[in-house]
């Protein structure tokens, strides 16, 4: 009784910016966080054994079937890899900063609002998404939603699509390039050392030259599995050591030139190279943010301290349709399609392992959206959340669950720290090559036509890369706050653009695509209400003498471009779509 009593202790005293942040589950008009994490894995588990087997069985998956991995390995961009390996890219590149974000800024509807969509927005809409578009792909020998697009609806609606996408892309790696650097910033605003930082820099340097070492290692010794994950937690650690010991003092505008850097080597270099192994060496730091924060959960047994529904408008923010732009990652994202059929089909050694890579992967990401909810609601105060950033409430949160388990906390919040920017790191460098492709896709000739000599030097490796980086990065000038509202909007409505391009190839194939309609036909209604609202409000500035061109013109020009590509191609798939089917494609 007396140690327990001695733990009671421990777990009130521990606080957030001297807020309680631990609660005892004595009253029972607070929801537990327990509960509720509790919830979410049964409901993922579930949804994994039934719908998801229910999509691998309706559509078909063929395991002595060739994949392009193994059929067009050029040890460049098709690269055969084990499933955990495949697992570990899809992951680490879909995760990003989205889950982490995303669910604590949407708390402020109240925890169930968010807690709905993050369930039903995961897997009924992302997974289902994530999952169709890897399958799509590896039945197209491993090409791009582009190039998928152009197959089944044509060349016109490929194009529109490709220039969509490289658009969308210069918003993702401005946006996290920003994140990255400011992360990265040894300086605080006074100019005192912002330790935490500099760590997390220096282990995410290191951690790319281990990864190309490692790469190399499992590329001509080839290793079993479990020889391979052992090394791999040996060099986690040391890295986090080694980093932690030695941080990296520099400021903002150095990151983000090495960010950029980074970038470049990342998009022309292959992808067992660095890619594989840096992705499967971040996915032991990835889960174990996850899992450390889901057990600091169920060791703490927080309450909920923000109210279950606060309103339907919260600051002039209307509910419908900011909280389905805002959760993004860890509900559904237009951006994984683009992963799952542009670097993850490419390295699938078997179909066998479609479902967990596509369907699987997402429902983590939705577990850890659920985590971040849980632990920005169990550390507000009087209904409201903490002040501070997302990244400050859960880094200092799961910082003070990591002492549980007797780590230093400035330790921990280095952990923490470069977890976090492990989650946008592990984007951007997928992002930038994604941009490249597009941008070579969309110069890529028809069959039986010759490339033009623009589209040629275009379509090099170096050149399409060099442009997309050089465009990102004069966005990247106007800094994370101006291009993140933009990056949502236009993030969904690429997964609704999606959707409606992966019903046409379900239905052209003779497949069942009812699955598809009501997620493509909320979220494109969803996207283009969000983006109109930006563009009202952008106009409301111009007319109260409050516009600033490269902010607010830059933001005002994407918007309508996104919105009026958006409508093109859906008009073009829904004419392929609702149309009259003559001949069944086989894929």
């Amino acid at each position: 009784m007396k140690k327990i009593k001695l733990a009671e202790s421990y777990f009130l005293a521990v606080t957030w910016n001297e807020k309680k942040f631990f609660k005892g589950s004595a009253d029972k008009n607070i929801m537990n966080g327990l509960i509720l994490v509790g919830i979410a894995i049964a409901v993922l588990i579930f949804a994994y054994l039934t719908y998801g087997q229910f999509l691998a069985r309706t559509w078909g998956i063929d395991p002595n079937a060739e994949t392009p991995a193994k059929k067009f390995e050029d040890g460049q961009d098709f690269s055969p890899a084990s499933r955990f390996t495949v697992f570990s890219h899809q992951f680490n590149s879909i995760t990003g900063a989205g889950p982490v974000t995303g669910p604590i800024i949407a708390a402020m509807f109240g925890w169930l609002p968010a807690f709905l969509w993050l369930l039903i927005g995961g897997v009924f809409f992302g997974a289902v998404q994530d999952f169709t578009a890897l399958y799509a792909s590896v039945k197209n020998e491993g090409k791009s939603m582009g190039l998928i697009i152009e197959k089944y609806i044509g060349r016109t609606g490929r194009k529109l699509f490709l220039l969509f996408c490289w658009l969308f892309t210069l918003l993702v790696i401005a946006a996290f390039a920003d994140i990255l650097a400011n992360t990265f910033n040894g300086f605080k605003a006074d100019g005192s050392n912002n330790t935490p930082g500099a760590a997390a820099a220096s282990i995410s340097m290191i951690y790319i030259f281990v990864a190309i070492i490692f790469g190399l290692f499992i590329k001509f010794l080839n290793p079993n599995e479990i020889f391979k994950f052992i090394i791999g937690v040996i060099l986690v650690v040391g890295m986090l050591y080694v980093g932690i010991n030695n941080p990296l003092y520099y400021d903002a505008n150095i990151w983000r030139y090495v960010v950029f850097g980074y970038c470049f080597i990342a998009s022309v270099l292959p992808m067992w190279f660095l890619k594989h192994p840096r992705d499967y060496l971040s996915v032991f730091l990835l889960l174990g943010m996850i899992f450390g924060g889901a057990a600091g959960i169920i060791i703490a047994n927080p309450a909920l301290e923000m109210p279950m529904f606060v309103g339907f408008n919260v600051k002039g923010q209307p509910l419908f349709p900011i909280l389905f732009i805002t959760i993004a990652c860890g509900a559904v994202s237009g951006f994984h399609s683009l992963v799952s059929s542009g670097t993850s089909s490419k390295s699938i050694s078997n179909e066998r392992d479609i479902l967990p890579v596509g369907y699987g992967a997402m429902l983590i990401e939705v577990l850890l959206g659920v985590v971040s909810l849980v632990i920005a609601c169990s550390a507000a105060s009087g209904g409201g959340l903490p002040k501070g950033t997302p990244f400050q409430i859960f880094g200092n949160a799961v910082g003070n669950f990591f002492t549980m388990f007797g780590l230093p906390k400035d330790v921990a919040v280095c952990v923490i720290t470069m977890c976090v920017s492990a989650l946008a790191m592990t984007t951007i460098d997928s992002v930038a090559r994604i941009g490249r492709m597009s941008l070579q896709e969309f110069f890529a000739p028809s069959e039986n036509k010759e490339m033009s000599a623009l589209g040629k030097l275009i379509s090099n490796n170096y050149v399409a890369t060099i442009l997309t980086l050089m465009f990102a990065y004069a966005l990247c000038l106007a800094g994370y706050a101006s291009i993140w509202p933009l990056f949502g909007a236009a993030n969904q409505l690429l997964s609704a653009l999606v959707l409606t391009s992966l019903a046409v190839f379900l239905r052209v194939t003779g497949r069942k695509g009812w699955m598809l309609y009501i997620p493509m036909i909320f979220m494109f209604i969803v996207t283009m209400s969000a983006l109109g609202i930006s563009v009202y409000n952008i106009f409301v500035k111009l007319l109260a003498g409050n516009f600033i061109f490269m902010v607010d013109g830059l933001q005002l020009i994407l918007a309508i471009a996104l919105m009026v590509l958006a409508v093109i191609v859906v008009v073009h798939c829904w004419e392929r779509l609702l149309g009259n089917k003559k001949e069944v494609a086989v894929a």
